[in-house]
């Protein structure tokens, strides 16, 4: 009976697991077409130089393309850019995400639309930031240089301005998910804790401080990663505001740095395959250094 009674359960196991399996096939289908397929395809490119004309073939040349790419000016250039960028906006933005969201952790009247609208920049598209951004700013028309804010060239043009502009508006615009992940870990701090604090008389700074903070850390970790992330792959502000400006070298990335080598003039799919190969690699070597720097420093309730 025993024997038996194990063959159903085997076979429950195996149908749940064959149900899995369905269920995950058409993401892992979309995945490989779209996103895996492609990347694996960028280092086969990487070693061929192919002619701006579909009838001519491809050109093997093995590592020597991958060197002349690597040391070649632009792309430090740009990965300086881009290194530059992601210090202006990731610390920024998470503190201010922070500070919002400690701001909106209060059961006050009329707090849910403070809620609301700190979070609701998740919603605006880059896109639709960039334009706004970019009439505020505008010269003629703009309500900056209304206000008196101006510079020559103006601000979006200016190669020592238009680089912090952008990261302003990337900012405004990565704020409300800053806010959402913030507010949901403020969520899971035990009020007990803070009321206990509040009786030992420690004052409102030393509760955030060492409380509040230590048992937020895992959220603002992975907070930290999502925004270098998503720093490092910025593209549309860019190309909208400064794509054909006098200040494209001051904010060419290596995002946009892709875009030109593969579609701008003749174009170049093996050097925009190595440049798309070394923005996945610095990603994820700056991520795993992140982990591996401030992951022990995460406290992480029991």
């Amino acid at each position: 009976m025993r024997a038996l009674g194990v063959v159903p359960k085997t076979r429950r196991r195996r149908n749940e697991a064959l149900l899995g399996y369905a269920l995950v096939l058409p993401a892992l289908v979309v995945f490989s077409v779209f996103t895996f397929y492609p990347f694996a395809r960028n280092f086969k490119l990487a070693l061929y130089v192919t002619p701006p004309y579909p009838n001519l073939p491809s050109r093997y040349v093995g590592l020597h393309q991958v060197a002349q790419v690597l040391t070649s000016s632009s792309f430090l250039t740009s990965f300086e850019t881009t290194l530059l960028f992601s210090v202006m906006v990731v610390p920024a933005g998470l503190l201010l995400g922070l500070a919002l969201a400690v701001a909106a952790h209060r059961k006050l009247r009329g707090i849910a639309i403070y809620q609301t609208i700190f979070s609701s920049t998740v919603v605006t598209s880059i896109a639709v930031t960039a334009v706004i951004f970019g009439t505020l700013m505008n010269p003629v028309v703009g309500l900056l240089p209304w206000l008196g804010i101006t510079t020559t060239p103006p601000l979006l043009e200016n190669p020592t301005w238009a680089l912090p502009c952008i990261a302003v508006l990337t900012v405004w615009q990565g704020i409300g998910l800053s806010f959402i992940i913030m507010s949901a870990g403020l969520q899971s701090v035990p009020d007990e804790l803070l009321e206990a604090s509040r009786v030992d008389g420690a004052s409102a700074w030393t509760t955030f401080f060492r409380i509040t903070v230590p048992l937020l850390s895992p959220i603002i970790f992975f907070a930290l990663v999502v925004a270098t992330i998503t720093a490092f792959q910025s593209f549309g502000q860019i190309d909208l505001l400064t794509g054909t400006n006098s200040a494209f070298l001051h904010t060419n990335v290596l995002t946009y740095n892709i875009y030109q080598t593969l579609l701008v003039g003749a174009g170049n799919p093996g050097k925009a395959a190595i440049l798309s190969i070394a923005l996945f690699v610095a990603t994820m070597l700056l991520t795993l250094v992140q982990i591996r720097l401030l992951e022990r420093r995460v406290h992480y309730a029991r």
